[in-house]
């Protein structure tokens, strides 16, 4: 099958093209023919070995430590299952499907993930992948596209782990960072479906889709967003979701309420920042980590998923072979909504 492995840590040149054999699905493990996968900051940051260590911040590493070369990379993956490889699986055979791409630390409902599809293990950058079964869900009934269900794993499961995690309330004023990529947009919806008030954060050029996306205001990251937030929220947000972190962290605590809540899930901005801790002891505020989902909020997600209560936006597509230019794409972030490739 062609398939795109990177073979090291690096530029883009370490992603390259390869024929290899068609994966067999171990026992308990099915065979999904990919018909779109998409493209997250994850499979940047993996390529460059972006992540540290914890003794090691500055080392090159994958999403969870070091990588096993060849990778092919992909986590978010929508296809068709042809293959099962014990009778457990043979029900999904034939069925379009969406792959969770978390590795987990247990079999709980709410387990963490320690692991990711196209790190620790291969991905979607290819005709064909393998995944467990529990991690593979029917989506033949959604009235979604195949590109539209493979932007939902990563970002709308990091979105739905972040409010879930926040614990966001109808009525509560939330607000995101970064609302304009596929995290950002994927909060936005969510948000709004849950009945939050949305101040997103945006530059000003992409202020119509998010707002189309179910902002109540949008804030132009280029002025003075502390001011602005103040201005539109006089009473203060309840939570932050943010993907950007940095100064903002920062700049932004004291907009908190009473009980407030800051969620960070990427670090767009910096990794490394420093606040005043008085401001979380002082107003019982809380800066909570949040990675991804877990098999609960997963499962909620496919739920909406089939109902459409969500709509993911997809900016462009490419063919597998063109990996490397889309996530060049990807890194000059001047589009809205998901990228993706059909194999």
């Amino acid at each position: 099958m062609r398939s795109m492995r990177i073979v090291g840590h690096g530029g883009l040149d370490v992603l390259q093209p390869a024929n290899v054999a068609v994966p067999a699905p171990r026992p308990g493990e099915v065979l999904v023919q990919v018909s779109a996968v998409a493209l997250n900051n994850t499979d940047l940051w993996t390529r460059q070995g972006a992540y540290g260590r914890p003794e090691d911040m500055n080392a090159l590493s994958g999403w969870r430590g070091p990588i096993d070369f060849p990778r092919i990379q992909g986590a978010d993956v929508a296809g068709r299952v042809v293959a099962a490889g014990t009778d457990s699986g043979r029900n999904l055979v034939g069925r379009r499907v969406v792959v969770d791409p978390a590795i987990y630390d247990s079999d709980r409902p709410d387990a963490n993930p320690v692991g990711l599809m196209g790190s620790e293990r291969d991905g979607g950058y290819a005709e064909y992948v393998t995944a467990p079964e529990e991690r593979v869900h029917d989506m033949t009934d959604s009235p979604l596209t195949d590109a539209q269900l493979a932007s939902l794993p990563t970002a709308y499961g990091t979105a739905l782990g972040m409010i879930e995690r926040g614990r966001l309330r109808a009525g509560e004023t939330a607000l995101i960072s970064g609302a304009s990529g596929g995290v950002g947009l994927a909060l936005v919806q969510i948000a709004r479906a849950r009945g939050a008030r949305v101040l997103a954060i945006s530059s000003g050029s992409k202020v119509e889709p998010v707002h189309d996306a179910g902002a109540h205001e949008v804030v132009d990251r280029a002025q003075d967003i502390v001011g602005q937030v103040r201005t539109a929220a006089p009473e203060g947000i309840d939570v932050a979701l943010d993907v950007v972190a940095g100064d903002l962290v920062r700049e932004g605590l004291p907009l908190l309420r009473e009980g407030g809540r800051w969620v960070i899930a990427g670090a767009l901005g910096g990794h490394q920042i420093a606040f005043d801790v008085r401001r979380l002891y002082l107003h019982n505020a809380q800066v909570i980590g949040s990675s991804m989902h877990t098999p609960t909020h997963f499962d909620l997600l496919m739920g909406m998923a089939r109902r459409a209560e969500i709509q993911p936006v997809v900016a462009a597509t490419f063919p597998l072979g063109e990996a490397a230019r889309a996530q060049a794409e990807l890194a000059r972030r001047n589009h809205v909504g998901k990228i993706v490739l059909h194999p």
